[in-house]
């Protein structure tokens, strides 16, 4: 029996994915190998390739003035590639601060450009998104970066902001949970291993008038204008892992598409969160209006409880419910493959967990 997985990624995969996975992992649809054992030229992969694009282009409404491209290195390698692409090494850069990945985001943009931390939430542990009147931007910033989604601290931009540089967004954790807008943004990055696939790639939406103009010494890898330019296999892509999430973006718009994901997405966040509003026992440390959808944290009011809530957890096979160790307690990744069916599981064991221990 497959347990309820609620790992912050890699995340759970819809089982029919994994399934059809597994019936054609020896023989790709009759061909006699493997999808591992392809030439990233050959006719199958290249429609496999060309099929995700076009299947992500229509569930994000991604129209013709963007890039989208399939790279290795995932959402870790974009902090650099980003400055790379899109400024000079004198240019300033404007980043909105608002937990770990910003963090990481800025550490590295800061090796390559002058980077201004336009708004920060550090020093209340990153529990809400500075309000937008706040933010002290640059006015000719190359861009403005912001995390839409924290996968760490569970804070989440629910609007999205207006900025006189284009708006460059990290969504690892949530893109593909709901209807965004593309055209509000200049560039759209996700490591694929939350919603879109497995660990091994980054998806990346570029407009096509900041590809193409990466200063001088970008690593030819790392180029937009030139991954753009060869259809993202400048170097061989990681073919397996895009054959996967070509199954999850076909299955996703069997499902009905992010606008459904988004209804039952919302609908298994609110429960899982009227639970621990409802108790003395649990709290959720993120400001109301910034709750992350995706990712949950939350912690017990005795934390010498929480060995034993991830064993009694793991004996009913609630998986991967352990906090990050930057902030300790627990959290519970609300990704598309994860059922409502397990969000109930883990509201009654919660309460039953609470019965017994507060």
């Amino acid at each position: 029996m497959r347990a309820f997985n609620f790992s912050p990624g890699p995340a759970a995969l819809p089982d029919s994915v994994l399934e059809q996975a597994r019936d054609e992992l020896l023989d790709y649809q009759g061909k006699g190998l493997s999808v591992m054992e392809m030439s990233h030229r050959s006719k199958e992969f290249m429609e496999i390739a060309e099929g995700a694009e076009a299947d992500l282009r229509e569930l994000l409404g991604i129209d013709d003035d963007y890039h989208v491209l399939f790279l290795q290195g995932g959402a870790s390698m974009q902090f650099a590639a980003i400055p790379f692409n899109l400024c000079g090494p004198r240019d300033t850069v404007d980043y909105i601060h608002t937990g770990s990945w910003g963090t990481k985001a800025i550490a590295e943009a800061e090796r390559l450009a002058t980077v201004n931390v336009a708004a920060t939430a550090e020093a209340t542990d990153f529990d809400h998104i500075p309000a937008r009147p706040s933010w002290r931007l640059t006015p000719d910033a190359a861009y403005c970066h912001i995390v839409s989604n924290e996968t760490i601290g569970g804070v989440q931009f629910h609007d999205f902001p207006d900025t006189p540089s284009p708006l460059v967004a990290d969504m690892s954790s949530e893109l593909l949970s709901r209807p965004i807008d593309v055209t509000r943004f200049g560039l759209i990055y996700a490591g694929a291993q939350k919603n879109i696939g497995p660990a091994g790639f980054a998806v990346v939406i570029v407009r096509k008038d900041l590809a193409g103009r990466s200063r001088p010494g970008t690593p030819r890898p790392l180029d937009y204008g030139i991954q753009a330019e060869h259809g993202s296999m400048f170097n061989t892509p990681p073919t397996f892992a895009i054959y996967l999430a070509a199954l999850v973006l076909r299955w996703l718009k069997t499902a009905g598409g992010v606008s459904k994901m988004a209804e039952v997405n919302r609908r298994k966040a609110e429960k899982l969160y009227a639970a621990i509003d409802a108790s003395n026992f649990y709290r959720a440390p993120v400001a109301r209006r910034d709750r992350s959808i995706m990712n949950v944290p939350f912690t017990l009011a005795d934390t010498a409880l929480d060995a034993a809530f991830l064993a009694g957890a793991e004996k009913r096979r609630l998986l991967n419910l352990k906090g990050h160790r930057s902030v300790g307690g627990m959290r519970a990744s609300l990704y598309n493959a994860v059922s409502e069916k397990a969000v109930d599981a883990l509201v009654d064991y919660m309460a039953s967990f609470e019965a017994e221990h507060g």
